[in-house]
């Protein structure tokens, strides 16, 4: 991680998750020095790292939006940095159920919205083709709406290859960096963050929950985050055979509402709620939370309630009172404002990216193309559909760490730990550690290899390698 501290930088990106990242990463293409600030401890460690993990094609955009076509070209981007990084995807489609004969009329409609987002592959079916493809759906289901090419990503690994793509390009990574204040000085910006001062000659603003008050920081007045909160219900590996695709429900102007989806880790979710809050840091789950997902599942997929739960979690989007993305550059400030970035921002952070880099060229900010860009980062693999270390003898063979298993429930080896605090942006805590290789994520939820897992955290990953002697042989 280049921690190098410079006098002014050319660009200063505000928020380090999906989007930040992103455009942290396109701009440090070209001949600009660049800071990525963040302000907690960790890329990608608040609206990017607790959602539903889904590559979404824009199907159900609202048409003609700025998100419907960023959602649409992201799509494309994404899954083509997907195979350049190792990102997991697994193209599992989606089938749209509709419930009720309100739901079943609202199908030709999406239909025809999904064409006009350029997207012309949905199609409806009726209950008996609902069925074929979901066997264990609940009783009551009259007809659906396919989207064969949504899929499942790993929206952990998305944050963490853009950030470190960032940061190989020599970006300045800044962690705990929460912007308190704005000085407008002469040419230049200076954020007052809660780690020092940071000078730039430009500020990408993309801090997610916060952007609003960031704006508000540089004088303007344009739209109020609401932290809405989605908790979700991550079921054992062992309920994936009950469901193949994502089974979406008729989406509201709430939101897309519960879904059931497998995911690139083997589990299965069920979410998420919708609760506006006005805690931007509430992140805890609720029995009432809890009570609802239950109900909503025990007709979804009565079958699915009966296997066991691994985990629950909660996070917040930052809903916004403005209906599309709110994406503007102002010149005479050299600001650009990234808000109003929904779930979708998932799928259209790289679009986003190259969508702010063109503003801020025709604002002013000059971009001259590097011509000595490294290879793009590949990724470590913590998606269940590809090989994983543990799994590869040759690997085991060149380096015993990956034969190693420290974590049982997810099959997460030393090596895989060693690997992560080696990296350009190494974990700083248990959290991101688990976000990086799965360690703690399974069944037991650390109960068996916490504390092996804590040793590991402690030393880095260090001594891994070494065998480990039983209290005799070391008194021999």
């Amino acid at each position: 991680m280049n921690t190098t501290r410079r006098a002014t930088f050319d660009v200063a990106v505000i928020g380090a998750g999906i989007v930040g990242s992103a455009i942290a990463r396109k701009l440090a293409g070209y001949e600009l020095s660049i800071a990525l600030l963040e302000a907690r401890d960790d890329v990608g460690d608040g609206t990017s790292k607790a959602n539903t993990a889904i590559l979404h094609t824009g199907f159900d955009a609202k048409p003609g939006t700025l998100e419907s076509r960023l959602v649409r070209e992201g799509y494309h981007l994404l899954s083509d940095y997907a195979k350049q990084t190792g990102i997991p995807v697994e193209h599992t489609g989606a089938l749209l159920v509709a419930w009720t004969e309100e739901e079943l009329d609202a199908l030709p409609g999406l239909k025809e919205k999904a064409e006009l987002n350029g997207y012309g592959r949905a199609e409806i079916v009726g209950a008996d083709e609902v069925y074929r493809q979901l066997p264990h759906l609940g009783e009551g289901a009259l007809g659906g709406l396919t989207v064969p090419d949504e899929s499942i990503i790993c929206t952990w690994t998305t944050n963490l290859a853009l950030a470190t793509e960032a940061v190989l390009r020599g970006v300045t990574l800044l962690l705990n960096r929460r912007v308190q204040s704005v000085e407008e000085r002469g040419e230049t910006t200076v954020l007052r963050t809660s780690g020092g001062e940071v000078t730039a000659r430009w500020v990408v603003n993309a801090a997610g929950l916060g952007a609003d008050v960031v704006d508000r920081l540089f004088g303007h007045d344009r739209f109020t985050v609401t932290p809405r909160r989605g908790e979700l219900l991550v079921y054992d590996k062992l309920a994936r055979p009950l469901v193949d695709r994502i089974v979406l429900p008729v989406p509201t102007s709430r939101g897309k509402g519960v879904l059931v989806s497998p995911t690139v880790y083997g589990n299965v979710l069920l979410g998420p709620t919708a609760e506006d809050l006005t805690d931007r840091t509430d992140t805890g789950t609720s029995e009432r939370g809890l009570e609802f997902l239950l109900e909503k599942g025990g007709r979804l997929m009565p079958d699915l309630l009966r296997e066991e739960v691994t985990a629950t979690y909660a996070g917040l989007r930052a809903a916004s009172d403005h209906p599309d993305y709110l994406i503007e550059a102002d010149a005479r400030q050299r600001y650009v404002l990234v808000g109003g970035i929904r779930s979708t921002g998932l799928t259209a952070g790289i679009a986003i990216a190259e969508h702010v880099a063109g503003l801020a060229e025709e604002a002013g900010l000059r971009l001259v193309p590097r011509k000595d860009l490294p290879e793009p980062p590949h990724m470590p693999n913590i998606g269940e559909a590809y090989l994983r270390p543990y799994q590869d003898a040759a690997r085991i063979a060149a380096d015993p760490a990956y034969g190693t298993v420290v974590c049982f429930c997810e099959r997460v080896t030393a090596g895989e730990i060693r690997d992560a605090f080696r990296s350009p942006i190494p974990p700083t805590g248990l959290e991101g550690l688990r976000r990086r290789t799965r360690a703690m994520n399974g069944r037991c939820q650390g109960f068996f290899c916490g504390a092996e897992v804590g040793n590991l955290l402690e030393t880095k990953g260090g001594s891994v390698c070494e065998r480990r002697r039983s209290p005799l042989e070391a008194n021999r």
